[in-house]
């Protein structure tokens, strides 16, 4: 019985020796071994066997990057404003022996030391600059505390500032100078939308009042094209149609007693309206009844009526021939009248310069100031008249011969 407690204590003891003897390192650490109280080695990650009772593990250092966030603090800065800053700071541990006997707790050095370096870098500036100074102010204060903990055995990768936040009343005087550039800006930009908007308006217009006159321009040419094709179109349909009157009366061949007869019947419509207070016989009234009382008494008497007074069909009118043969006369006169224009133009230049030369001595000049002057007007020549497109009225028959 004894035995067996025996051989458990010794199971017992074997273990805890075995135990403390043997350690292992994670990875990314590094262990501190002190022997008997004093520094020994550093124990990188992996297995390791130690000296039961005589060799401690004391620090186990992260050799990782460690984030450390710090609580805001209150910085004055130069202009007498307090701004409450949070900042954050990424540091790694480098010497692990420095780092655990250098300093007691490098976490809390570096928190005071990051709050003193950062109230003499604030304290030197203002509120805009430290507002739009961010990346000067990690730059100064990484520079510092890398220098500062150098000796720690712990390098500061980077410090960023979080947050810095101004005063209640400074926040709202901000924000209302922040709202009145936003509707400056918003006015400015309305502004030049509707500049924009007046000259494009404008400029559409302008197009419009182009495009309205050039509209107009062709629509009176196109007028005035289609008043003279109907002028032309009407004078050559009357022409045709007086044409077709003769035509039709030669064709008849009327004498002198119906000529007569349709005077006399015409007479009671001249004489005819509303306007007419008094009526003046004409003076062919008797004529028309002498040649209307002979070729009665000729047809009681049983003479035969001459027919030789008959009226000749007038000759077919080409309207358009006319215009063109007018036309053609017109440009040819308003041509001769330019040459000749020009002509006189030029004699008159080559007499004030002969007049004018200093060759001629100054009898020359007195006699050319003297001579007269030329007549301009003696080479004008009269104005070609174009041809009448009216058609030639009709002769008037002759009387017949009196019945004795």
């Amino acid at each position: 019985m004894g035995g067996i407690i025996a051989l458990i204590i010794v199971i017992i003891v074997l273990i805890i020796v075995l135990g403390s003897a043997i350690r292992i390192i994670q990875q990314q650490r590094v262990a501190v071994v002190e022997r008997l109280g004093k520094f020994h080695r550093t124990l990188p990650p992996g297995p390791h066997l130690l000296v039961p009772f005589v060799d401690r593990v004391r620090y186990s250092m992260d050799m990782r990057e460690v984030v450390v966030p710090f609580p805001p603090q209150g910085v004055i800065t130069e202009d007498n404003l307090m701004v409450n800053i949070d900042s954050v700071i990424y540091f790694q541990v480098i010497d692990p022996v420095r780092a655990a006997y250098e300093a007691q707790d490098y976490v809390r050095a570096i928190e005071q030391l990051t709050m003193t370096t950062l109230r003499n870098i604030i304290g030197g500036l203002d509120l805009e600059q430290t507002l739009t100074s961010r990346e000067e102010i990690n730059g100064k204060l990484r520079v510092v505390l890398d220098e500062a903990t150098g000796k720690w055995g712990i390098k500061v990768n980077r410090v960023e500032l979080r947050a810095i936040d101004p005063p209640p009343t400074i926040r709202d005087a901000m924000e209302k100078g922040a709202r009145a550039e936003r509707d400056k800006r918003a006015q400015i930009l309305l502004a030049e939308g509707q500049r924009q908007s007046q000259i494009l308006s404008a400029g559409g217009e302008k197009e419009s009042a182009i495009l309205r006159a050039q509209g107009e321009r062709e629509a009176a040419v196109l007028r005035a094209q289609a008043d003279r094709q109907s002028q032309m179109l009407r004078a050559e349909g009357e022409a045709q149609a007086i044409t077709t009157v003769f035509n039709a009366i030669h064709a008849g061949e009327p004498d002198q007693a119906l000529l007569s007869y349709q005077y006399m019947q015409m007479l009671p419509q001249i004489a005819r309206g509303d306007a007419n207070k008094v009526w003046v016989v004409p003076s062919e009234i008797g004529k028309a009844l002498e040649g209307l009382g002979g070729a009665v008494a000729q047809a009681a008497s049983g003479i035969p009526t001459s027919n030789d007074g008959h009226f000749s069909a007038p000759k077919k009118i080409d309207v358009q021939a006319e215009l063109a043969e007018q036309k053609k006369a017109e440009d040819e006169d308003a041509d001769k009248r330019v040459q000749e224009a020009i002509a006189a133009a030029q004699d008159l230049e080559n007499t004030r310069m002969s007049r004018l030369s200093p060759s001629n001595g100054p009898a020359a000049l007195g006699a050319g100031l003297g001579a007269p002057a030329p007549d301009s007007g003696a080479d004008e020549q009269p104005q070609h008249q174009a041809p009448s497109s009216a058609p030639t009225p009709p002769s008037a028959p002759p009387e017949p011969p009196q019945q004795g």
